[in-house]
């Protein structure tokens, strides 16, 4: 296992601020909305409004469950160790054998605490699965839940969807950390998390040529350019691009969806792309790019400004940015994304 920088930048600090007592307003009680900004400090009963009405946490929760991407790690970057995940590697090609990667499972080290069940995510929500971890909460301000699901869930204790001003998996990783931390009672810690995640973002691009420069996050595949497809701002991917100091290029804007297909026949419409980021291996997707009668008219593909995360390894899952993920691939992708920012024209 890769020995992650999360430890000593970021969870570290939040993992020490979670042992900081918490006070408590003077009815014992606090209300937060989306923005999770509000609580008291951690004291309970907290309300947290979200995309399917409000949750209302009586007490101070000490089994935690999460579902979704990477609200597992907003808890354990606050103190607490979930008892129950979901299946977190659907981007490698591989697994450790649990279904969690590698800076998570730094995290329940961080904590000395036992790896959780990891729920199977191929046929949907696993309910049963879910209820036999016995949760106080469900933590899922990440995830693709449905009203229905919301239902079901709440059935089995409270839960904490994704934001109201938000869709299902198009959650930017800040507002994932605050609605997550603020279900916990740590809406403060949740927003110090951010502030620090945010420094250390600022500090590993102060000297980067991304200044005035677009970049977009594509799936490609080398054996067959007919098609690719460009996550959209709205999409993780993409709009961490964005965060780094990228410009997001025209073709990805305005789009709330997932993803969107472009045939090789409309090469064009990436003309104003700088930087293409894509999951792939090596020099080949460069090397097929280039030899595509269509693709390599794009300035981009003839500057080389094209970054592969190779497919099924770690760091192409770490670009779906989450609260202890940042930390460990930063300095890397920072390092990949220069080079290719320094290429472009």
């Amino acid at each position: 296992m890769r020995i992650s920088r999360v430890l000593a930048a970021g969870a570290a600090a939040a993992l020490a601020l979670s042992l900081t007592a918490c006070a408590t307003s003077s009815d014992g009680s606090s209300t937060a909305g989306d923005t999770a900004g509000d609580s008291a400090e951690g004291g309970f009963p907290v309300t947290v409004e979200h995309a399917f009405g409000e949750t209302t946490i009586a007490e101070k929760p000490t089994r935690v469950t999460t579902i979704g991407w990477g609200n597992q790690d907003v808890a354990l970057a606050l103190g607490y160790a979930p008892v129950g995940v979901d299946d977190q590697t659907w981007s490698m090609d591989g697994s450790d054998g649990l279904g969690v990667y590698d800076w998570t499972l730094d995290g329940y080290a961080a904590l000395d605490a036992e790896k959780p069940v990891v729920f199977a995510t191929a046929d949907g929500t696993d309910f049963e699965a879910i209820a036999d971890t016995q949760p106080d909460i469900i933590l899922a301000g990440y995830s693709g839940l449905t009203e229905e699901d919301y239902a079901t869930l709440s059935e089995i204790a409270p839960t904490i969807a994704f934001p109201a001003d938000s869709a299902a998996w198009l959650t930017p990783w800040r507002d994932v950390i605050r609605i997550d931390s603020a279900g916990l009672g740590k809406a403060d810690e949740g927003e110090e998390l951010v502030a620090s995640l945010d420094e250390q973002i600022a500090a590993a691009t102060a000297d980067s040529a991304f200044a005035g420069k677009t970049a977009a996050f594509f799936y490609m595949s080398a054996a067959d350019l007919s098609t690719i497809s460009i996550y959209g701002e709205g999409d993780s991917r993409t709009a961490f691009l964005g965060d780094l100091g990228f410009d997001i290029p025209e073709v990805a804007k305005g789009a709330d969806t997932f993803y969107a297909d472009i045939t090789a026949e409309n090469a064009d419409q990436l003309a104003d792309v700088d930087v293409i980021v894509a999951y792939g291996e090596g020099d080949e997707l460069l090397a097929a790019l280039r030899a595509d009668p269509l693709w390599s008219t794009l300035d981009a593909v003839k500057n080389g400004a094209v970054v592969t995360v190779g497919s099924g390894d770690a760091l192409s899952g770490a670009v779906t940015p989450t609260a202890l993920s940042i930390p460990w691939m930063l300095d890397e992708y920072v390092g990949l994304l220069n080079v290719a920012a320094a290429a472009a024209k």
